[in-house]
């Protein structure tokens, strides 16, 4: 189930672009992107689990800071940002391809209403997305990695000169940009909701469970990222100099089975789309229930009535208006983790915590700005020359390690000085 919630359409895209232009390095760039997409979010399922919990993650944060983050998350990946592009993407590539007119708003009220239809038992969410959709969405992905590997359209070519020079440490850094960590974050909900709602509920029960469930993700995930990268490494001859990622699967798929090539990565898109929808209504309803006691139904109502809307808005204009957010937030959801994997996790909220996290937001939102490329070149050049990580965009790194490390010392010294 939890390979199905977090392969999105855009998981789909990164590593064949990325491959391609790695060339005959793709194996390095690849393993450099699954240390971050895929060990950071298996980490997180790691930790959440840990904490039986996912509230429980910022439980240490002042009641204010705790609430605002949670609502920004899972709105920014709810109806604000990834719900909406989830919706658009699965058009634009399982639908458009088929039709002359603009459907968008036919198909956007009708995919809206069928993720509600699923998404409204919480309680068969393991037998909807892990009986039914996840192994159709892994043989679908089969017959297309199978037919690559059985007659691969091309063979690798020259690395760009980025790749040349670093190819695991660009691959990594696009790893972290598929921004998975916060993911991981919000499908913690629906993750532990998932084990509980089977009758599990001893914390020492839900941590064994948590870390099975991360293994298994880590490896079918990667697993695909391998596959992906795969195609985009032999995707020369077909797709020379694409764009972006959708593009060499189109034209791969094309090359495979001709037109029903077509229909079958249309197929694999809206089967992803359909999985993700799920997954993120699920955990913004659930979080909402628990926390303001607003009924799971008219929370994912109202949450996919505004995706239908915003969705209308256009690709461009709902990435321009929440990116930023995203971007800012992922570096407080990692460093958060890090914390609770390197610090004690107090009952009350903790200066230290807070500090680790006011630190993330300040970086990252430097890094947010400039990926947007919003900061005046008079600020970047000092950056570039005295910010650790600032051209990798993670720049907030360094110092949430230090501040985690000043912190874990200092909890050494005063256990020392506690008299026994």
């Amino acid at each position: 189930m939890t390979f199905a919630l977090f392969l999105g359409a855009g998981n789909l895209i990164f590593p064949p672009l990325m491959a391609q232009q790695a060339g005959e390095y793709w194996l390095l760039a690849i393993a450099g992107f699954l240390l971050t997409a895929v060990g950071l979010p298996a980490l997180t399922i790691i930790v959440l689990g840990r904490l039986s919990s996912a509230d429980k993650l910022t439980s240490s944060l002042p009641k204010w800071m705790d609430r605002s983050f949670w609502i920004l998350v899972l709105t920014t990946l709810g109806p604000a940002f990834v719900l909406p592009r989830a919706v658009t993407v699965a058009y634009e590539m399982g639908i458009k391809p088929f039709v002359n007119d603009n459907y968008l708003f036919i198909f956007s009220i009708s995919f809206c209403a069928l993720t509600l239809l699923l998404a409204l038992k919480p309680g068969r969410l393991v037998d909807y997305i892990g009986k039914v959709m996840t192994p159709a969405l892994i043989s679908m992905l089969a017959l297309l990695i199978i037919a690559a590997i059985i007659n691969p359209l091309g063979s690798t070519s020259p690395a760009t000169d980025i790749y040349k020079q670093a190819p695991t440490v660009n691959g990594l850094i696009q790893g972290y940009m598929t921004l998975d960590a916060i993911a991981a974050v919000a499908f913690g909900w629906v993750i532990i909701q998932a084990i509980k709602s089977k009758g599990v509920t001893s914390t020492k029960a839900i941590a064994k469970y948590s870390r099975w469930i991360a293994g298994i993700y880590a490896i079918l995930m990667s697993s695909c990222y391998l596959a992906m990268g795969y195609l985009g490494a032999t995707s020369s001859n077909i797709a020379p100099n694409a764009l972006n990622g959708g593009e060499i699967l189109t034209r791969y798929a094309a090359g495979e089975f001709g037109q029903a090539g077509q229909v079958l990565l249309a197929a694999i898109t809206l089967m992803a789309c359909l999985t993700t929808t799920i997954g993120l209504t699920n955990a913004n309803a659930q979080y909402y229930k628990n926390t303001y006691r607003t009924p799971f139904k008219i929370s994912a109502t109202l949450i996919l009535g505004l995706t239908a809307i915003v969705s209308n808005f256009g690709l461009e204009t709902i990435i321009e208006v929440s990116l930023p957010a995203i971007l800012i937030l992922c570096p407080i959801a990692i460093a958060l983790i890090l914390a609770t994997v390197s610090l004690p996790l107090p009952n009350k909220p903790s200066t230290t915590h807070t500090v680790i996290v006011l630190i993330a937001t300040l970086f990252g939102t430097i890094d947010a700005l400039s990926i947007l490329d919003k900061l005046p070149l008079t600020v970047i050049e000092p950056l570039t020359k005295w910010l650790p990580f600032y051209s990798a965009h993670m720049s907030w790194l360094v110092p949430v390690f230090i501040t985690i490390v000043i912190s874990k010392l200092l909890s050494f010294r005063s256990e020392k000085m506690i008299p026994a």
